[in-house]
């Protein structure tokens, strides 16, 4: 965090923190804690009337002791930005050590079932290090792809055999390591209305879906021109580009023909986030291997 955002966050904090302070004691001005009275503030709340007195002293001394509290705690652990406390503490510093002490004690674990090849990994005898990628992949990967893989609307499946990037080692490596940028260009202005529809029988032939046959051969010439250049001129698809293959009825963002006609008039941009600065090399060879093992 920046300096100028710490300090901004510090002026709130202490902000609030006074402006409290100071309510506190305007509103008890004039009046003492033993005084009470019976006027009114002068209105009604659903037919019931307010006294118009003063806060008991115990509660008054319990705003005065959390404000105390609240200085004091400031003081120790600041919390403000990269300001450090007298103790010296900062959430940055508490994250260090604790990822020191993770390294220190687990990255010999990884390390020892990192030693396994994909295939060793997937022995019974080496059960353990395949739990340890499933933890791995449960707390990294499961928000976008499920718990079990099963991949969400525009999050791929991975228990399905089907790879938008290839699903050897090497390219689940390099998925997991770099991350991947899927672009599919929107085609509503070159198409029109008419060809959006005609491409959208297309692709639902492809796949053998249920189609306009006539829209379906007029749509084909279009498909070879704008089309083929990823997806191939038979619609499998390419893994160097990320390019779905249309022929086998399973879709990343749905396959009716209304989500279809979206995908083509829209396109569509799909970001799947680098870990390869977050995650050690040994971490990312396990969490491949239990990939591997959703697709079988």
């Amino acid at each position: 965090m920046s300096a100028f955002w710490s300090a901004w966050i510090s002026i709130i904090t202490l902000g609030v923190i006074f402006g409290c302070t100071w309510l506190l004691f305007a509103t008890r001005k004039g009046q003492k804690y033993n005084e009470t009275t019976e006027e009114t503030v002068g209105h009604a709340f659903d037919g019931i009337e307010e006294l118009d007195n003063p806060l008991p002293k115990w509660w008054f001394q319990m705003f005065v002791a959390t404000v105390i509290f609240g200085l004091v705690y400031l003081l120790l652990y600041p919390g403000l930005g990269n300001f450090k406390g007298l103790l010296g503490w900062t959430s940055t510093g508490q994250w260090e050590e604790e990822m020191q002490y993770a390294e220190k004690h687990y990255a010999p674990v990884f390390e020892r079932f990192a030693q396994l090849s994909i295939e060793e990994l997937h022995q019974p005898a080496n059960a353990e290090g395949l739990r340890i990628g499933q933890r791995l992949f449960a707390n990294n990967c499961s928000v976008c792809h499920g718990v079990g893989g099963v991949g969400a609307y525009g999050f791929p499946n991975l228990t399905n055999n089907d790879w938008l990037y290839g699903g050897t080692e090497e390219n689940i490596k390099t998925t997991l390591v770099q991350g991947r940028n899927g672009a599919m260009p929107a085609w509503g202005d070159v198409l029109g209305e008419d060809g959006i529809r005609d491409m959208s029988h297309y692709v639902l032939s492809l796949a053998n879906r249920e189609h306009d046959a006539e829209s379906a051969s007029r749509a084909q010439p279009q498909f070879a021109a704008l089309c083929a250049a990823c997806h191939m001129p038979d619609g499998t698809g390419m893994h160097a580009l990320g390019a779905p293959n249309l022929t086998n009825d399973i879709w990343l963002y749905g396959g009716s023909f209304e989500q279809i006609a979206h995908t083509l008039r829209h396109g569509r941009f799909g970001v799947m986030p680098a870990f390869g600065g977050q995650l050690s090399d040994d971490q990312i060879h396990l969490i491949t291997a239990y990939v591997k093992s959703l697709s079988k």
